[in-house]
C-alpha cells in the first residue's frame, strides 16, 4: 500500500517513503496568497465610494457610518497577533483554509444587511476571517523564499497588490453601486472565494508545527480585548454628550490598562505571545512605527477624498472611482519599483524619501475648493500612491529580515497588526476630527426644519439626503453649506496627515541605524616567484 503524506518542515510531498518537492512552485504560491490579500485589501477601502448610497439606503448616524466603515480593520488589528502565532504553533494552512470559509459567510451576511446594526456585525466577522488569513501571507512567503534578493521582489509583489486592492477597492465599490446596488460590494466575493478554496486546498505547503512551546490564551484575550477598548475609547471620545465621551474615557482608559498589564506578562513568559524583543532593534521598532503613522494619516485621507469628489465635486461612484485610478496605478508601480529603488538608494533613503514625497503630493489638497481641478487631482494621487509604497515595502522588508523563520508568523502579524489599526484608527479619529470640524462650520440655513437641519450636521453623505429630503432653494442652499463645511474639516485633517507624514519622515531618518561597513578585503599575500 502507498503511502502519501505532507512533511510538516518542508511541505514537500512523501509518497510510499519518498520524499519529493512539492508541486506547486513558490511562484505559484506567492500568487495565491497575493490573490487572497487582494480580497481583504479590497474589503477595506470598498465602501469609501458607497459611502452616499448606503447613507440612503440604511441611513446610519455618524458615528454608524464610521463603524460600519473601520470595525473592519479595528476587528482584524488585534486579532493579527492571536491568529499569526496560532499559525507558528499548530500550522499556517489550517487558518487559511478556515479564513476563507469565515470569510465568505461573513461577505453574504453583509451584502443582504436590513441595518446598520447588522452591516456592523457582519463587518466584524468579516474582519476575523481577514485576521485568520493574513499572518500567513507574509509568513509563507518568508518560509517558501529562503533568498533575500527573491524575498525582496515577493515583498514587492505582495505590497503592489496590498496598494492594488485598497485602491481598487473605490473602483469596484464604484462600479458594482453604480450598475446594482451597495450590498453587491460584499456579494461578489462569494464566487471568488469558491474557486479560491479549492485551490489553496492543493497548493498551500505546510508550515513547521511548533507545539512544543505553550499559547497563552490570557495574553491573546488581554491584547484583544486591549486594542478594542483603546481604538473604541479613541474613536467615541468626539461624539455624543458629556457622559458619553466620560464612558469612551472610561473605557481609553481600561483599554490602556489591559495592554500594559499584557506587556507585563510577555516579559514574564517563558513562551509569550508577543516577542517583545523584536522592538529593541530600531530598524524592527522604527519600521512598524513607519506602517502604523503612515497608514492612519493615509487611509483617513482617502474616506474624505472619496466623498469630496462624490459630494463636493458632484461626481458619480464609477466617476469617483475612476478619477481615483491614479492613486491605484501608482501604488502598484511604487510597489514594484521599490525593491530596486531599496537596493541603490538605502533603507533611510527610501522610507523618508516616500514619506517626503507623499505628504508633498498631499499638500495642494489645502488649497482645494468646490472647483474642478483634474490635472493636479492626478498629479496628487499618483505621488500618494507611488510614495507611501516605496516607503512602506522598505518598511516590510526591514521587519521581516529582523526575524528568523520560526517567529516570521509573530513579525508579520506585528506589521499587519500596525497596518491594520493605523487603517482603522486613520478613519476613525481623522474621521471624528472632520466631523468635529464640519458641524459647527455648517451653520442653520434658513427654510430647512430643525430635525433635517440637525441630520445634516451628522456628515456630508446626511447632509445630501436631508437636502433631497428639503428640496427647492433651502436644499440646494443646504448642500452648497454643508459642502464648504465640509472642504474646512478636509483642510484639518490634511494638515494633521501632513505633521504626521513628515514627523514620522524625520524619525526613520533619525532612528533607523545606518548598514555596516563591508569588512575590507584582507590584502593577498604576495608569493616570490
Amino acid at each position: 500500500m502507498i503511502t502519501v503524506g505532507v512533511e510538516a518542515e518542508s511541505g514537500a510531498v512523501r509518497v510510499g517513503g519518498v520524499v519529493r518537492e512539492h508541486r506547486a512552485s513558490r511562484w505559484s504560491v506567492l500568487a495565491l496568497l497575493c490573490f487572497s490579500l487582494l480580497l481583504i485589501a479590497v474589503d477595506a477601502t470598498v465602501l469609501h465610494i458607497a459611502v452616499p448610497a448606503l447613507t440612503a439606503a440604511l441611513e446610519p448616524s455618524a458615528v454608524q457610518l464610521l463603524w460600519i466603515i473601520d470595525v473592519y480593520s479595528l476587528v482584524v488589528a488585534p486579532l493579527l497577533v492571536t491568529f499569526g502565532t496560532l499559525g507558528d504553533r499548530f500550522g499556517r494552512r489550517p487558518f487559511v483554509l478556515a479564513g476563507y470559509v469565515v470569510f465568505g459567510v461573513a461577505s453574504l451576511s453583509a451584502a443582504f444587511a436590513g441595518s446598520a446594526g447588522a452591516l456592523i456585525v457582519s463587518r466584524a466577522v468579516l474582519g476575523v476571517g481577514g485576521a485568520m488569513i493574513m499572518p500567513a501571507t507574509l509568513s509563507i512567503i518568508r518560509q517558501v523564499f529562503t533568498d533575500r534578493r527573491e524575498r525582496a521582489i515577493a515583498l514587492g509583489v505582495w505590497s503592489a497588490v496590498a496598494a492594488a486592492g485598497a485602491a481598487v477597492g473605490p473602483l469596484i465599490g464604484g462600479v458594482l453601486v453604480e450598475h446594482l446596488w451597495w450590498g453587491a460590494v460584499f456579494l461578489i466575493n462569494v464566487p471568488v472565494l469558491a474557486v479560491v478554496l479549492p485551490v489553496a486546498v492543493r497548493i498551500l505547503p505546510a508550515s513547521p508545527r511548533r507545539t512544543g512551546q505553550r499559547w497563552d490564551a490570557l495574553s491573546a484575550a488581554l491584547s484583544t480585548l486591549g486594542i478594542l477598548a483603546v481604538a473604541f475609547g479613541l474613536k467615541e471620545a468626539g461624539y455624543g454628550h458629556a457622559m458619553g465621551r466620560g464612558v469612551s474615557g472610561v473605557v481609553f482608559l481600561a483599554g490602556a490598562g489591559l495592554l500594559v498589564w499584557f506587556v507585563r506578562r510577555q516579559r514574564r513568559l517563558a513562551f509569550p505571545l508577543l516577542d517583545l524583543g523584536l522592538f529593541r532593534q530600531r530598524g524592527f521598532a522604527t519600521g512598524v512605527g513607519c506602517v502604523l503613522l503612515s497608514i492612519f494619516a493615509l487611509v483617513g485621507l482617502e474616506l474624505m477624498l472619496a466623498q469630496y469628489l462624490q459630494l463636493v465635486l458632484g461626481l458619480s461612484p464609477l466617476e469617483a472611482a475612476v478619477r481615483m485610478l491614479p492613486l491605484m496605478l501608482a501604488a502598484i508601480a511604487g510597489g514594484l519599483a521599490a525593491a530596486h529603488v531599496l537596493q541603490r538608494a538605502g533603507l533611510r533613503a527610501t522610507v523618508s524619501g516616500g514619506l517626503a514625497l507623499t505628504a508633498l503630493s498631499l499638500a495642494p489638497v489645502l488649497t482645494w475648493g468646490a472647483e474642478p481641478h483634474e490635472t493636479m487631482l492626478t498629479v496628487c494621487f499618483a505621488g500618494i500612491g507611488f510614495g507611501v509604497e516605496v516607503a512602506l515595502l522598505a518598511a516590510s522588508d526591514t521587519i521581516m529580515a529582523s526575524v528568523s523563520e520560526s517567529r516570521a508568523g509573530g513579525a508579520a502579524a506585528i506589521e499587519e497588526t500596525a497596518y491594520e489599526l493605523g487603517a482603522g484608527l486613520g478613519i476613525a479619529v481623522l474621521g471624528t476630527i472632520t466631523t468635529m470640524v464640519y458641524a459647527p462650520a455648517l451653520g442653520t440655513v434658513p427654510g430647512v426644519p430643525g430635525p433635517l437641519m440637525g441630520e445634516a450636521r451628522e456628515s456630508l453623505a446626511a447632509a445630501a439626503h436631508a437636502a433631497r429630503r428639503t428640496g427647492g432653494a433651502p436644499g440646494a442652499e443646504l448642500m452648497d453649506a454643508a459642502r464648504a463645511a465640509f472642504v474646512t474639516a478636509l483642510h484639518s485633517t490634511v494638515l494633521v496627515s501632513l505633521a504626521l507624514l513628515a514627523v514620522t519622515a524625520v524619525a526613520v531618518a533619525v532612528l533607523i541605524p545606518r548598514p555596516a561597513p563591508p569588512p575590507a578585503a584582507e590584502e593577498p599575500e604576495r608569493v616570490p616567484v
